[in-house]
């Protein structure tokens, strides 16, 4: 067996034996090398290369030490490591190369639109907390900043009808952050119940904790009181602003009948309010929270709402909650850095927030606008479903498609498309980040994609 794919360059910076490990390493796990294949002796590839046996000998000892290869005595090295079954190196780089490259057309909600944020005010206000000294060279309060805290009681109040006190609420890097933290104060091993598909991240939250994850059924109001009786949880997490058949506003008459059933059960409810503020087709109704603050967690974020790189998120606790948190916080750190708080803080205290939000409620208004008409026209026969305050719109197409090869098209044409846990028969399309001017093309594009890629029978 020829082995030119052991670099050993003499005139290279790098030292010989490292050239060694990371030729042999490459090879294994692209799988070049596949597992008991034998590995040249160390002084055959010494006479090979033209190199010392100790050169040789660190390479191999490194990649032993590493589990890649085995030394096997009186027969030699052999491959140890297998990697069949992962994807080649240049399949990962492929990966995050189209996780990470631009696209012309872009669906996948990784991103808001420019036109919304004003990032010269958010630059000046992070600025403007980076140049006080004394604030960057001191821990953060476990709970969040204060500052933050006080506006973002102000601020729920107003946008979500919040009740709440700046005490009661706890700032996190995000919402799993959050979920984290509600599910040490609550305990482990609870039966949860939530919709299927709706939050898939926080099932693994859930799960990590030994949660049992039970889902409820819906029905155009969402969930249903008789599915909760029958499943029995001890934590309900509902989103009451996209939920149901319809995907709309959960009614206030369903909210209350949750709200008492939960009451009467001893349940806890975790409202993920998840961009509540955004509705603009109707006004936003208060949020559950405003009708039961004993037994419902808030859960608020401005992922969507700001900017995606701005991973504040924030609950409010019902005081039974609160008493728990107060005596093990001194256990915990805070997540969210303290600099963004401060900045956001300063943001809502100024105003700016409102501005920010009736802005972007009239442009995903005109996004979504388009972005259905643009589907009708060019799939009128495909299943729809609109998640408003989630932005983005769900299609199904009446017949089979090839997933795989719609998605390796539409990257070719720089069009990407929003993850989705629905099943490879549905295509989603985030109108938060695309321009407005390009919805209807890349709508076309994606389509036209489908229909080529239709699975004959």
């Amino acid at each position: 067996m020829l082995y030119d794919f052991i670099i050993a360059d003499k005139n290279a910076k790098k030292p010989m034996y490292r050239q060694i490990y990371l030729s042999v390493r490459k090879a294994i796990e692209n799988g070049n090398l596949k597992k008991g294949s034998k590995l040249p002796s160390i002084r055959k590839l010494s006479a090979d290369k033209g190199i010392s046996k100790t050169t040789v000998q660190s390479a191999y000892d490194q990649l032993c030490a590493e589990g890649y290869i085995v030394n096997k005595p009186q027969s030699g090295y052999f491959v140890a490591a297998a990697f069949e079954n992962i994807p080649k190196t240049a399949d990962r780089i492929y990966a995050q190369t189209q996780e990470s490259r631009y696209f012309s057309y872009d669906f996948s909600g990784k991103s808001i639109d420019e036109n919304i944020v004003d990032l010269a005010e958010w630059k000046k206000n992070i600025k403007d907390i980076i140049n006080r000294n004394y604030l960057l060279t001191s821990y953060g309060d476990v709970q969040g900043e204060e500052a933050l805290r006080i506006a973002l009681q102000k601020y729920a109040l107003g946008t979500r009808s919040v009740n709440a006190q700046a005490d009661n609420i706890v700032v996190g890097a995000g919402t799993q952050a959050i979920l984290v933290l509600l599910c040490s104060l609550i305990g482990f091993g609870k039966r949860i119940a939530m919709e299927k598909l709706s939050f898939v991240q926080s099932e693994w939250v859930f799960k990590s904790f030994d949660y049992d994850v039970v889902y409820f059924d819906c029905d155009d109001y969402g969930a249903t009181v008789d599915s909760l009786k029958e499943l029995s949880p001890d934590v309900i997490l509902i989103n009451p602003n996209f939920t149901g058949g319809r995907g709309d506003n959960m009614p206030v008459t369903r909210r209350l009948e949750i709200i008492d059933w939960a009451r009467e059960n001893n349940a806890l409810i975790i409202e993920d309010d998840y961009n509540g503020e955004l509705r603009y087709s109707t006004l936003p109704m208060p949020c559950v929270q405003n009708y039961d603050t004993e037994n419902t967690v808030y859960v608020g974020s401005f992922s969507k709402v700001l900017l995606p790189s701005v991973r504040i998120s924030y609950t409010v606790l019902p005081q039974k909650l609160m008493a728990r948190y107060n005596s093990a916080k001194r256990l915990m750190n805070q997540t969210a850095s303290k600099t963004e708080q401060l900045a956001l803080a300063k943001y809502i205290e100024s105003g700016k927030i409102e501005a920010h939000l009736r802005k972007a409620r009239r442009v995903y208004l005109e996004k979504s606008r388009l972005l259905q008409e643009s589907v009708k026209k060019y799939f009128p026969e495909a299943d729809r479903d609109f998640n408003e305050t989630s932005l983005y719109l769900t299609l199904k197409p009446p017949f089979e498609a090839d997933r795989e090869q719609i998605e390796q098209d539409l990257a070719q044409k720089s069009v990407r498309l929003m993850a989705s846990n629905k099943g490879n028969d549905v295509f989603t399309l985030s109108f938060s980040g695309i321009a407005q001017e390009k919805i209807d093309e890349g709508v076309r594009l994606v389509c036209e994609s489908i229909f080529q890629n239709k699975k004959t029978i």
